[in-house]
């Protein structure tokens, strides 16, 4: 199974690299080009609006057809949308590249954690395979912007949009072989109905309900940290650093979770996340100097970088295995939706109350819901073998 996680994180690196890479580049040529910051917050928003339309039926197609047709779709439409973007590098291609890269990587996504969920057996591998797979995206979240931002400034940005182009086919290299799980029964998938039927489970509601909490406040944290540190009066380089030190701690405790997965009860990290993110967020307004506020960031990053994977497991243990891409597509939808609106209604809040309130009320609405995670349940597993 090592083997096997090996070239799936590798896939969702490749995947999820050509999509981050261009959510740097193609808003930076399009402010070189003269377009205003309103036009570009369109053109970043439509990365995560297109996992919005299409992660149920993502879910529910994975359920269907498993891992390589998804991944296959969601490489061609990744390699076609930035393939566009190399011929024709105008601001109304980059939304359409955008937009298919989004969908892409939101596709892939899905397919890659529903069929690496139903490989492992029991809640303790659960929890080791979903904190391995969560290291993927904090190293394409370094890789893509990194390599992207050199090609630029060597070659220009048609190099580099060619660079990422090539990404997605590599994703298809690492999954090409992979052995398919067994199909789901057909009169299963007729029996479950509507995707929606999920949140009558009353444990499911509340998973969906703590994991957009939790979203949101990595949104909160991403979008108000700037205009903190620019209230603060610290340079790009200093503001850059803090939001680093929040990726660098949260990619750290997810290499550290797969060691620890056998003494570690989801329902306790999760309530114990959010009350560490409820203090923390109370505290961000009074940390006037850089360090206070680096110190706090890289806390955050270890208490919201734990989440994941232990979201990730609950929601598999909870969920009919017949159904996994289901509720991942609805996992996937509240996460872009978040991503979508909450900077929208944190910069209105922010105007109308100062960013400090923003941080102490996003705090007390997490900490407050904080009961829901210690009364998470999980139904024994079985071991089962697909």
């Amino acid at each position: 199974m090592r083997t096997q996680l090996a070239r799936f994180i590798a896939a969702q690196i490749c995947l999820h690299a050509c999509m981050t890479g261009f959510r740097m580049a193609a808003p930076l040529m399009a402010l070189r080009e003269g377009y205003s910051p309103a036009a570009v917050g369109v053109l970043l928003a439509l990365f995560a609006l297109a996992t919005v339309f299409i992660a149920l039926p993502a879910g529910r197609y994975a359920d269907r057809r498993g891992l390589r047709k998804p991944v296959a779709i969601a490489v061609g439409v990744a390699s076609v949308g930035a393939a566009l973007a190399v011929t024709f590098p105008v601001f109304g291609v980059l939304c359409v590249t955008a937009f298919t890269c989004g969908a892409a990587t939101g596709l892939a996504m899905i397919a890659l954690q529903r069929h690496v969920g139903r490989l492992a057996h029991g809640p303790t591998e659960l929890k080791q395979v979903f904190s391995w797979m969560a290291i993927g995206p904090s190293i394409s979240n370094f890789l893509g912007p990194f390599a992207a931002g050199v090609m630029i400034d060597s070659f220009g940005f048609r190099a580099a949009f060619l660079l990422l182009a090539l990404l997605p086919s590599l994703a298809w290299f690492c999954v090409r072989h992979t052995v398919e799980h067994e199909p789901v029964a057909p009169e299963l998938r007729q029996s479950s109905g509507s995707s929606w039927n999920l949140l009558r489970d009353k444990g499911f509601r509340r998973l969906m309900v703590i994991n957009w909490l939790l979203s949101s406040c990595w949104d909160v944290h991403t979008f108000l940290v700037p205009v903190l540190g620019h209230e603060r009066g610290l340079s790009a380089t200093v503001i850059g650093s803090i939001l680093g030190g929040f990726a660098l701690a949260a990619t750290a405790i997810r290499l550290v979770m797969p060691w620890l997965a056998a003494h570690l009860r989801e329902s306790v990290v999760i309530g114990s996340a959010m009350l560490t993110t409820a203090v923390l967020f109370g505290l961000y307004p009074f940390a006037q100097a850089a360090w206070a506020m680096a110190s706090l960031s890289v806390l955050l990053g270890v208490a919201l970088g734990s989440v994941q994977p232990m979201i990730m497991s609950t929601l598999h243990q909870m969920t009919p295995h017949h159904r996994h891409g289901e509720a991942l597509g609805l996992r996937a939808m509240a996460i872009n939706g978040s991503s979508v609106v909450m900077p929208l209604l944190f910069g209105s809040a922010g105007t109308l109350i100062g960013v400090g309130a923003v941080f102490w009320l996003v705090g007390a609405v997490v900490g407050s819901a904080s009961p829901l995670a210690w009364t998470l349940q999980q139904p024994p597993q079985k071991p089962e073998r697909d």
